[in-house]
């Protein structure tokens, strides 16, 4: 106890918000720009002012507002609760002082909420809970933190409880000032003495806080064992050295929508929270010139790019040189979607810098000479659903591929993939939702029509048994004529061998020069069998024919190759073959037996499962399933687990496919089965 957590820090803060899907995030951010005079009024900033996040009723990228309280700069960031977006938040967490996370008493909620207490673990980044809805809550503060605990790391401590009258929610008492206030909507709290009934209960509350507290303070513990009152000072300073250090997480209550404990959180973390100093060492940045962490792109109508970035050390200013980046032209304080010019930036704040064409998001930026080592360098997530694109107006081809790539700089979580197997562009996201957005994106803001559809499924084709054919090329039109002549044997190999050839011919009767003409020839035969996919997993020999001097040729070999094959394949009893992946699902433990009965119903073999390496509560279920059946897979699966589901696919092995499933497929590709 004492002065445990130093001098208060008093630089830029810079405060994520976080929660799950429809926690009341956004409504909190507005709440506080309200409050703080950022905002005209709830509701003129982030979703409710762009039109994507209108229109889908949720939060689709991170908004920034930079805002004063109590003569202190904070700037805060919306991150968007649908897990599809959730990869907007990690830019923005590399870089943050600390972290908001907005939940409420509903236990469908718990595994998305911890999988955002588990990656600020991960990180080492502080946060404090905002128990939101409060007013709207039947169960008691203390059964919903047992309901949360289990999806947090270290201890939920709680800080205020609520305060109510026949019922209802009117107010709250603070257990660090032994406080009661009294909730004005939209207004500041009126602060009142605790009533009488309510002592023994603030009592036993603030006991169980301040015995939390001692955990890590043996003079504090050595207080309360001799029933000693600690001064109010020395559990402030606890309460912010517990949160800074990680050791604990602070839990206050209240009402977004109505403005309810947006004041005391405020205070909170004006107080208690960490600044660019502390971020710096977890980053392990050592200080000295400025250094620049990017926390979004973004592509403006008419300013060109915008590279929003945390000052962590140093200043940045307008014009300035950033190595590997670029000149900085136009530097920029964000509130919501309003720009206010500044001619410089201090350590700590967070800006947006104009047209850096060759920074990205995630990069470290410097202005030293040599480029910065880069400190949370992103990782795209790998996709868990794609759609094949394409402009309607094939004019629009090069301005759709300039469009994509702008698209891909604001959105790393979107994977562009050029299939070589179907001849299709590829756009991976991370859900459905994800994807109806970018295209969105693509038509609204950059006017590009664009088709989409499911992408193809690579399927091949191979045969079941051995075939010996002749194939002879013959033509006669006067001068020279064309002439080759092969026999070819084919036969199966075993799954995943692909194609061998061979010859064995004697005698010359194919002269040598002729024999590369003819496995040219036998491998433009497979590029589409009798069922109209790539042919694999067979052996060709050649084994005879004949050939004339003067009319053979290198092109008459190969059309009688080609010839040979394609009878030869049609009489090798040819059955198709799809892709089977191995698919691992990270699921709540509780869901477990709804994913493997998702599995099975696309045609799932299920491996097996186990429990998640470090992940209490969590399971992991392996399967092998046809990529036919994965298309839309990951909506089912957060549909059965709150939204919480992954998973993972990798190509295993091609499959035969025979059957109702192969008439569709064939029928589909205008082949009779």
């Amino acid at each position: 106890m004492g002065n445990r957590a130093g001098e208060r820090h008093t630089g830029p803060k810079c405060i994520a918000i976080l929660g799950p899907l429809e926690s009341g995030k956004t409504t909190l951010f507005e709440a506080i720009l309200a409050r703080t005079g950022a905002g005209a009024q709830a509701g003129s900033h982030g979703a409710g002012s762009h039109g994507e996040a209108r229109e889908h009723a949720m939060s689709v990228e991170a908004t920034f507002a930079t805002t004063s309280f109590m003569g202190e700069s904070m700037t805060f960031v919306d991150c968007p609760g649908s897990v599809e977006f959730a990869q907007e938040a990690e830019p923005v967490l590399a870089a943050a002082d600390v972290a908001v996370v907005v939940t409420e008493a509903d236990d469908k909620k718990l595994p998305a909420l911890q999988l955002i207490l588990r990656r600020l673990d991960e990180l080492g980044l502080p946060r404090m809970l905002f128990l939101n809805k409060i007013d709207k809550s039947t169960a008691g503060v203390r059964d919903t933190l047992k309901l949360l605990q289990p999806a947090s790391g270290n201890p939920l401590l709680l800080r205020q409880i609520p305060l109510r009258k026949d019922g209802i929610v009117v107010g709250s008492i603070d257990l660090a000032l032994e406080r009661a206030y009294i909730y004005r909507e939209h207004a500041e709290s009126e602060v009142a003495a605790i009533p009488d009934d309510e002592k023994a209960r603030e009592i036993e509350a603030r006991f169980s806080m301040l015995e939390t507290l001692a955990d890590h303070d043996d003079i504090l513990m050595e207080q309360l064992l001799e029933e000693i009152e600690p001064p109010r000072d020395a559990v402030f300073d606890d309460l912010a050295a517990d949160l800074r250090e990680g050791a604990v997480t602070p839990v206050l209550i209240g009402s977004a929508e109505k403005g309810n404990g947006v004041l005391r959180l405020l205070k909170a973390i004006r107080h208690d929270a960490p600044d660019v100093t502390a971020t710096r060492r977890r980053l392990g940045v050592d200080g000295g010139e400025t250094v620049l962490q990017v926390m979004k792109t973004i592509h403006t109508g008419h300013g060109g790019k915008i590279s929003v970035a945390r000052v962590l050390c140093g200043s940045a200013t307008d014009g300035m040189e950033l190595a590997d980046a670029g000149r900085v032209s136009g530097l920029y304080r964000l509130t919501g979607r309003e720009q206010t010019k500044l001619s410089s930036s201090g350590e700590g704040e967070t800006v947006a810098l104009g047209k850096l064409d060759n920074a990205n998001t995630g990069d470290t930026l410097s202005a030293g000479k040599a480029a910065a080592a880069q400190l949370a360098r992103l990782e795209a997530p790998r996709p868990v659903f794609a759609m094949a694109l394409n402009p309607r107006d094939r004019k629009d081809e090069v301005k759709l591929s300039a469009a994509l790539q702008k698209l891909l700089q604001e959105d790393p979580s979107l994977v562009l993939e050029q299939n070589q197997d179907t001849g299709e562009t590829v756009l991976g996201g991370q859900g459905e939702m994800h994807l109806r957005v970018a295209k969105e994106r693509l038509e609204e803001k950059y006017q590009i029509a664009v088709e989409t559809r499911p992408p193809l499924i690579p399927y091949r084709e191979t045969i079941r048994k051995a075939v010996t054919q002749r194939g002879r090329h013959k033509k006669q039109s006067g001068g020279h004529g064309q002439f080759g002549d092969v026999v070819l044997e084919i036969r199966p190999l075993p799954r995943g061998s692909g194609f061998e050839f061979t010859e064995t011919i004697t005698g010359g009767v194919v002269p040598k020069q002729y024999i590369p003409s003819v496995e040219t020839g036998v491998r433009e035969a497979l590029k589409g069998g009798p069922l109209g996919f790539p042919v694999v997993d067979l052996a060709v020999n050649l084994s005879d024919g004949s050939y004339h001097s003067v009319d053979s040729s290198d092109m008459a070999f190969q059309l009688a190759a080609r010839l040979a094959m394609r009878e030869a394949l049609a009489a090798a009893s040819p059955v198709l073959l799809e892709p089977v992946l191995k698919v691992e699902v990270d699921t709540p433990s509780e869901a477990t037996a709804r994913v493997t009965a998702i599995l099975s119903q696309r045609r799932g073999q299920i491996l097996g499962f186990d429990t998640r390496t470090d992940w209490p509560g969590w399971d992991v279920v392996e399967a092998m399933i046809p990529e036919a059946e994965i298309g839309n897979l990951i909506i089912e699966l957060r549909s059965a687990t709150a939204g919480a589901a992954t998973y993972r696919a990798s190509f295993d092995h091609m499959a035969e496919l025979t059957g109702r499933l192969a008439d569709e497929v064939l029928n589909g590709r205008g082949k009779a089965a």
